[in-house]
């Protein structure tokens, strides 16, 4: 993986575990809703061990039945006030 893009990769890692387990979902039973993806890739993604082609985040949405964007877009922090 490129160090420079780990951050993104870890991002993508948390916003896939987050959809999969609100999905309630375990990660063999994402794979089995997924060609070409197994249990061990998704868990490698989702701790950003791995690198992965476009097309498989694409079908990883597709098994989540949710837009790519939600796995790759970023949390936006909440201030307080006061703070």
């Amino acid at each position: 993986m490129i160090n420079k893009f780990s951050e993104i990769y870890k991002r993508i890692g948390l916003n896939l575990k987050r959809e999969r387990k609100k999905a309630r979902l375990t990660q063999v039973q994402l794979a089995e809703k997924i060609t070409k993806v197994d249990d061990a890739k998704i868990s490698n993604i989702e701790n950003a061990k791995e690198d992965f082609m476009f097309s498989t985040l694409l079908e990883i949405a597709n098994g989540l039945n949710i837009d790519v964007e939600k796995l790759t877009k970023k949390e936006r922090t909440v201030r307080r006030k006061g703070k």
